[in-house]
């Protein structure tokens, strides 16, 4: 006899987004042969998560795994260290380059040290793997918090990212669905980001302002009657 109801759709459990984090702060490092060397791992830990965690995370792996190594870090270098709306360093978003930056990087440190984590001089910690990696094997709370805290700037990286078409932006939409779903203010916060950048922006160093790549939900819709070419 068959079941009468569909089973519900399981929300995924701690350990799931904890797999799904680390998983995903690999995968946002600069590619290597260590990270070659990762991949049957990766793909037996990521089958089995949910859908919309596995999906995006296998789609990045096939690229990968299909990629040579030296296109990829070709990749990684343009997409990352060359476009700062790309930029992986989450109070870049918020604070620009401004002394809040620096308290906010040390504020990143102090909860790592609660956690019983030493970060390395390799990396700063408001850096998306990193913060990723607390995440999903120190201090999921915090992790958390500090993901939730600095929504805006992740939204707009995976903006960014799809607006390249990067391979890049399945591994920041899994990163999202790890989450849950962008508050209205967050929306607004993105908005706000997309249009006007962080404080202390530079003039003429890869403006925010020069195209616009907030998807329409994140933009308001023109009210009867305005031009259509009008400058935002």
């Amino acid at each position: 006899m068959s079941p009468r109801f569909l089973s519900r759709r399981s929300e995924p459990s701690a350990a799931d987004l904890a797999t799904a984090r680390q998983a995903a702060s690999l995968l946002l490092g600069y590619p290597d042969e260590d990270l070659l060397a990762r991949l049957p791992l990766l793909r037996a830990a990521v089958a089995p998560l949910p859908a919309d965690l596995a999906g995006p995370l296998g789609r990045f792996l096939d690229h990968v795994e299909t990629t040579p190594l030296e296109e990829q870090q070709a990749q990684y270098v343009e997409t990352f260290d060359l476009r700062r709306r790309c930029c992986l360093y989450l109070t870049y978003f918020t604070h620009g380059d401004t002394r809040k930056r620096g308290m906010a990087l040390v504020q990143f440190k102090h909860l790592y040290s609660r956690a019983g984590m030493t970060l390395s001089d390799e990396e700063l910690p408001d850096h998306l793997a990193v913060v990723l990696e607390f995440t999903a094997t120190g201090d999921a709370a915090r992790g958390e918090r500090l993901l939730t805290e600095y929504r805006p700037g992740l939204e707009l990286i995976r903006l960014a990212l799809e607006e390249r078409r990067s391979p890049y932006a399945a591994v920041l939409r899994a990163v999202s669905a790890t989450l849950p779903p962008v508050e209205a203010a967050d929306r607004a916060a993105v908005l706000r980001l997309a249009q006007e950048g962080p404080p202390g922006e530079e003039v003429g160093l890869d403006p925010y302002g020069a195209l616009p790549f907030a998807p329409p939900e994140f933009i308001p819709q023109p009210t009867p009657g305005a031009s259509a070419g009008a400058p935002a």
